[in-house]
């Protein structure tokens, strides 16, 4: 018979290694289907040509993160609209109708904010954004380096406006991101500087303080080729509503995740 002092010890070291695994696959296993994890590490960032405020390219590193698979849809902000009460400077349920399953777009970045804060999450930072596009590897487009018309919702597609969220599989980013290139142009959290890259922090840089634009990434439906590169920056005023922008949330994985 095993003595009742070695079950503890038993109970005990089993509870151990369940607890030590679940923390483990919290840190790898996306928390819902709508959602995707980008691990933690180092990634290039920025690109060594082109805009000035691409330069220069270098490492970063981020803690891990999830972000939404797809953009936020016109179904997902318009709960949010009728479950706040709140308040858009242009978009209103008439959005809707025939468009249920696209990106919501025309929405500013405080909108975009809001929505993301309602539902647990956060906009990701410009650096988690291109990340999540991007890899490890220093591609220039969510599937590699070699432009494909096929991948993305882009001026070359000729679709001339947004199209149904994940219309584009082939062009998934290396951690399953949809629509990284194109169809809407995404708010980030960080405001914009032309100059951050040249003084910014290697570990998970916040964006600069100083408030100008808002950043945008991924380019939209009407943005040639090469304004979809996964490394290509670009911002706006956020004054009034445009209807190549859209967003998606974010959020650390420092506890369970969940999202609305």
């Amino acid at each position: 018979m095993i003595k009742p002092t070695l079950w503890a010890g038993w109970l005990l070291y089993l509870l151990i290694v369940i607890g030590c695994t679940a923390q483990s696959q919290s840190e790898v296993t996306p928390p819902s289907a709508s959602l995707v994890v980008v691990p933690a590490g180092w990634f290039l960032m920025g690109q060594d040509e082109g805009h000035r405020s691409n330069q220069p390219q270098r490492q970063v590193y981020l803690d891990s993160f999830a972000i939404d698979r797809t953009e936020v849809t016109q179904t997902a902000f318009a709960r949010f609209v009728a479950e706040m009460g709140y308040r858009t400077a242009g978009w209103n349920e008439a959005e809707l109708e025939g468009h249920a399953d696209e990106p919501v777009v025309g929405v500013l970045w405080r909108e975009a904010d809001a929505y993301c804060r309602w539902a647990g999450q956060r906009l990701p930072t410009e650096a988690e954004w291109e990340k999540a596009a991007r890899g490890t590897d220093g591609r220039r487009y969510p599937w590699g380096n070699t432009w494909d018309p096929t991948c993305a919702n882009t001026a070359e597609s000729l679709h001339e406006g947004v199209v149904p969220v994940g219309s584009f599989p082939a062009g998934a980013s290396p951690y399953g991101a949809l629509d990284m290139a194109g169809n809407a142009a995404e708010w980030v959290a960080d405001y914009f500087d032309f100059d951050y890259y040249g003084h910014a922090p290697d570990h998970n840089p916040p964006g600069p303080t100083q408030v100008l634009d808002h950043g945008l990434r991924g380019g939209s439906w009407a943005s040639p080729s090469q304004q979809v590169r996964t490394y290509f920056r670009d911002s706006s005023h956020s004054v009034r509503p445009n209807q190549r922008v859209g967003f998606r949330c974010a959020q650390t994985l420092t506890a369970e995740p969940n999202h609305k």
